[in-house]
């Protein structure tokens, strides 16, 4: 069970729930140290004045404001303290709202909320809202103070419990404004030859389909590594930049590929031998054809050379 990060209650109306408030999230991102590359030393990083050349300890930092006209504003730990909200226990809910109103761009960090005690009193009260959220298929729309910030938090279901996600505020959203909008809306012809397209690449969200790839590859990198392996960068990738010539023609197309009608990756497309974006598999190189083999589950891949992955890849 992971440590709670925060205790108190929810609270809306007269009805107190206690609550332990835990992360959402884990980090498996793939840390590195920074090092000095002539001697394989660590780096420290460390606090220097610029008027006297000299370290300064943590408790010896005051804080600046920029303001207009190249001035500064000095504040102590007694001012921001005068601006610091009010610590509480309590998440207050100050409304209940649809979910299908809440614009996924204001979501911030999810955690998740646990009854806290064993008390029954406190277990039904959790249960009460789970079930009367569930039902009404709203969230509760609340604030409350974490560490040093107060935060406004949706709370809702999720698995059977209850999760609270950390809103941003509306005026932290930049405006769209002098974001181009693409001009005119595009021809009826195309506009249906898209949709088709959309409608065919569907399916039911599932998220255990999509991994890091990125962090695989970082992590069979440093696995080579250990064991001396040569590493070689692969060719960049061939993009494309701009959109087609003829829209309608690339259109029919990716919905012709995309039904299994035949193209790069379908049924009989004789791409079987290619790599991505139809090159030959002798043509990329051996880190290239390593990804392929790992995405075929080729067994002694990682032993082979470039020239047998080439050929387990084509048997």
């Amino acid at each position: 069970m992971p440590r709670s990060l925060w205790t108190g209650s929810l609270s809306f109306g007269l009805v107190n729930v206690p609550v332990a408030l835990y992360s959402a999230v884990r980090d498996v991102d793939v840390h590195f140290h920074q090092l000095h590359e002539k001697d394989g030393a660590r780096i420290e990083t460390r606090r220097f004045c610029a008027e006297e050349d000299r370290e300064v300890a943590y408790e010896d930092l005051g804080h600046a404001y920029d303001v207009e006209d190249d001035g500064t504003v000095i504040l102590t730990e007694e001012d921001l303290a005068a601006a610091a909200p009010r610590k509480t226990r309590t998440i207050d809910v100050q409304a209940f709202v649809d979910l299908q109103d809440v614009d996924p761009i204001l979501v911030d960090h999810p955690y998740f909320l646990a009854p806290t005690g064993d008390a029954e009193g406190n277990l039904r009260a959790y249960r009460l809202l789970v079930e009367v959220l569930r039902t009404t298929d709203r969230a509760a729309l609340g604030r409350f103070v974490l560490r040093t910030k107060e935060y406004l938090v949706l709370v809702r279901v999720r698995d059977d419990r209850l999760s609270l996600t950390t809103m941003l505020f509306h005026d932290e959203v930049r405006p769209t404004d002098g974001i181009e909008g693409g001009g005119r809306r595009p021809a009826k012809g195309e506009l249906q030859a898209a949709v088709g397209l959309i409608e065919a690449l569907s399916t039911d969200w599932d998220p255990t389909r999509y991994r890091d790839c990125y962090r695989e590859r970082l992590l069979d990198v440093i696995r080579r590594k250990e064991q001396d392996e040569r590493i070689t960068v692969p060719a960049p990738a061939r993009e494309q930049t701009s959109a087609p010539a003829d829209i309608m023609a690339a259109l029919r197309a990716s919905l012709e590929r995309a039904r299994g009608g035949g193209g790069d990756g379908g049924p009989g497309s004789g791409s079987e031998e290619k790599g991505d974006g139809g090159q030959d598999l002798d043509d990329l190189s051996r880190d290239e054809l390593y990804e392929r083999a790992k995405e075929a589950d080729v067994p002694g891949r990682s032993k082979m050379s470039k020239e047998e992955l080439v050929e387990a890849l084509k048997a």
